[in-house]
This record gives structure tokens, C-alpha cells and sequence, in this order.
């Protein structure tokens, strides 16, 4: 089965990361994400995750560092999820595949229904407490 490289951020504030819910007719909608979104062929990875959020969100972000990956697969498809600790510079929120979002403290990442891809980095920061 072929394996889809997907990138997302891991996007902090004040303390606090922030998570988007997918619209319900999108795939894995309901489900709350690190937003990112796909890498085009020979697009560099930090790029393609500025331009998805910007295309996503309205969002700037500055990427930090490479916070880890995890292949995950779902029932029809695998996805390499790769994840950047990012730091929040500014949004105007435009919501194209999502419909609500907020900033939250870790230990409150526990308390929303994450995409399962994404559970991965919730365990890590709450195990590691990643930070900007």
C-alpha cells in the first residue's frame, strides 16, 4: 500500500498548542489535528507546511524544529504523518477544512477527540512537554 507523506505543526502560544477540527464531510472529519496538510512532488518539506497552513488557515507560522513521525495506517491508506514544533506569528482564520479551533493547554490535549495519526504527538507532549 502506497504511504502518503503528510506534514502538520505542532503550533505553540503562550504555553499553549493549537488544534483545528475537521469538517464533518472531510476525511476524518469530527476529528481534531496539528493542521497541515500534504507535500507536493519535490516541494521542501518546511515550505509545503508554511503554504498549507497559510492555504488552510490563514496562518503564519515560524517553524522551529522537526518534532518527529509516525507511518499510521487507517483502513484504506497509510500516512506518514511528520510533524514541526512551529511558533504562532499570526492568523486571520479562514477556515477551509476545518470548523472551529483553539489554542489549549497540554494537559487538556487529552479531552478532545484527536485524529488517531495525531495521538502520537499528543503522547510525546505530554510525556516530553515539546515546546517552542
Amino acid at each position: 500500500m502506497k504511504i502518503i507523506k503528510v506534514l502538520c505543526g505542532v503550533i505553540w502560544s503562550a504555553n499553549k498548542v493549537f488544534i483545528a477540527r475537521r469538517k464533518v464531510e472531510k476525511s476524518q472529519g469530527g476529528y481534531w489535528e496539528f493542521p497541515g496538510g500534504k507535500i507536493n512532488e519535490n516541494e521542501k518539506p518546511d515550505l509545503a507546511l508554511i503554504r498549507e497552513l497559510k492555504e488552510e488557515l490563514g496562518m503564519e507560522v515560524t517553524i522551529k524544529n522537526y518534532f518527529g513521525n509516525k507511518v499510521h495506517q487507517y483502513e484504506n491508506i497509510s500516512i506518514d504523518l511528520v510533524a514541526y514544533t512551529c511558533e504562532f506569528v499570526s492568523a486571520s482564520y479562514q477556515l477551509i477544512d476545518h470548523d472551529e479551533y483553539c489554542f489549549v493547554n497540554p494537559t487538556e490535549l487529552t479531552n478532545y477527540k484527536m485524529a488517531p495519526a495525531d495521538i502520537f504527538i499528543v503522547e510525546q507532549i505530554l510525556n516530553n512537554e515539546h515546546k517552542v
